[in-house]
C-alpha cells in the first residue's frame, strides 16, 4: 500500500464526500483486532486518503466500545503518515458557540476505558505527550480553517469523558471551571495511540451544543442538526488539508520518531509475540 496516505477519522459526512464516490472499501485486520469498519481508500485533491468511520457505518459502536488500537493500527497498515480526526463536541464558553470548529491542541482525560496503549505484555514504553497533536499538521489545518472562513478557533483543550451519557450540570460546570474549552468522548485514547504509532495527528472538533452548564438541555436531535448543517464545511476542510499534501518524509516536530528513547524494557527481555505485534507499527524499532 501507499506510504504517504492521509488518514481521516470521522462520520458519515466524510465517507459520503463526492470526491470519494469512486473509493474502494477494503477490510483490514490488525494484531489488536478489527477496526470499527472497513477503510475507504480513494483520492481527494490528488492525495491518497484512507477514511475510517470511527463508530462504523450507521453509527453502531459506542465511544467506550471502539477498538481504538485497531483503528490506528489499520490506518498505519494502510500507509497513512498523517491522521486528521473530525468529531463532535460540546462547548463551555460563549466564544465557541455551536457551529464553531475548534483545532484541538490539548486534552484532559476523564475516561476509564481500556486499550489505551499499544505497549504492555512484556514491552514497556513511556511516550512523550506534553504536546499531544502534531504542530506541523496543525499549522496546515489552521490555514485551511482560516481560508474556509467559517467560525473557528485555533487551539483549545478538550475534556474527554467516558460517555455514553452526556455530563450532569455539576460535572459540566466543574469542567468549565477548569478552563476546558470543549468536551467530547473519543479524542482519547485516539490521540495517544496515534503518537505511539508515530503518526502525525490533528483533531478538529465541531461544537454542536453548549453542554449541560447552560440552561438548554443537550439532546441528540440538536447535535445531529448542527452536524448536518456543517457537513459541507467539514468536507471543504478535508479537501484543503489533502491539497496541502504535507505527508511523507520526516516530520519536523518528530512525530514519526516518537518512540525513539521511549522503550524502557531491555531488548533481550522482549517477548517474541509482543515484538512481532509492535513490528507492524514500527519495523524500524522491532525488526524481525
Amino acid at each position: 500500500m501507499s506510504g504517504n496516505r492521509l488518514g481521516l477519522i470521522g462520520g458519515s459526512g466524510l465517507y459520503r464526500m463526492p470526491a470519494l464516490a469512486d473509493g474502494q472499501w477494503i477490510e483490514l485486520d490488525t494484531p489488536w483486532g478489527r477496526p470499527s469498519d472497513a477503510l475507504l481508500l480513494g483520492h481527494i485533491a490528488g492525495r491518497e486518503v484512507a477514511f475510517l468511520p470511527r463508530h462504523g457505518r450507521g453509527h453502531r459502536i459506542a465511544p467506550h466500545e471502539i477498538n481504538y488500537r485497531a483503528n490506528i493500527a489499520a490506518l498505519k497498515a494502510a500507509g497513512c503518515t498523517e491522521v486528521l480526526a473530525i468529531s463532535a463536541a460540546g462547548g463551555f464558553h460563549e466564544d465557541v458557540p455551536p457551529g464553531t470548529f475548534v483545532l484541538v491542541d490539548q486534552y484532559i482525560d476523564r475516561t476509564v476505558r481500556g486499550g489505551r496503549s499499544f505497549f504492555g505484555d512484556g514491552i514497556v514504553a513511556h511516550v512523550a505527550f506534553a504536546h499531544p497533536v502534531c504542530s506541523r499538521l496543525g499549522t496546515l489545518v489552521a490555514g485551511a480553517l482560516a481560508e474556509e472562513g467559517g467560525a473557528h478557533r485555533i487551539g483549545g483543550t478538550m475534556l474527554v469523558i467516558e460517555g455514553t451519557q452526556f455530563s450532569t450540570r455539576a460535572e459540566s460546570l466543574l469542567h468549565k471551571g477548569w478552563g476546558c474549552d470543549i468536551v467530547g468522548m473519543t479524542g482519547l485514547p485516539e490521540a495517544r495511540l496515534a503518537r505511539e504509532a508515530e503518526l502525525c495527528y490533528a483533531s478538529v472538533a465541531m461544537v454542536t451544543d453548549n453542554d449541560a452548564w447552560s440552561d438548554q438541555e443537550v439532546d441528540v436531535g440538536t447535535v445531529i442538526a448542527t452536524m448536518d448543517a456543517n457537513v459541507a464545511r467539514a468536507q471543504a476542510l478535508v479537501g484543503a488539508v489533502a491539497a496541502a499534501h504535507s505527508g511523507g518524509g520526516d516530520c519536523a516536530v518528530g512525530c514519526n520518531h516518537a518512540l525513539e528513547g521511549a522503550i524502557i524494557t531491555a531488548r533481550d527481555a522482549w517477548p517474541a509475540e509482543t515484538r512481532r505485534r509492535l513490528a507492524t507499527l514500527s519495523p524500524r524499532l522491532f525488526p524481525g
